[in-house]
């Protein structure tokens, strides 16, 4: 969980390009893994932060004595996933079958959810 809460906290700017991250790479495989690993920790921060977001939707719910907040928290949820994977299908599709085209999707899988934890976190506060 530690490693989850540095990834939430670090800027953003150190983000711009998930396979400028991966300098040290000598190939394509290399690229590859390292960005893979930066998408397993994003994922991880996506959990965690649609956990905080989720708390907060409970908590407002009960203020509220309304089930409203929960249950748009999670349809936005899924629809985000859907166009996380969408999204992140075409840009593959840019590269032509290329031997780019996984590390594209997995760069671009990154980059969108690391903007989907700020928008997490943002609800949740």
């Amino acid at each position: 969980m530690r490693h989850v809460l540095f990834v939430l906290f670090l800027p953003s700017a150190a983000f711009a390009d998930p396979t400028l991250e991966c300098w040290d790479a000598s190939s394509q495989v290399e690229i590859g893994s390292c960005v893979r690993q930066a998408e397993a920790r994003v994922d991880k921060a996506v959990e965690a932060s649609y956990g905080l977001a989720m708390r907060a939707a409970k908590e407002l719910d009960g203020v509220t004595e309304r089930l409203v907040a929960q249950p748009a928290l999670e349809a936005a949820q899924d629809a985000w996933l859907a166009y996380r994977d969408a999204q992140c299908e075409a840009v593959g599709a840019s590269f032509g079958g290329g031997s780019g085209t996984g590390i594209a999707i997995t760069a671009c899988r990154v980059d969108l959810g690391r903007a989907r934890v700020d928008q997490l976190l943002g609800y949740a506060n």
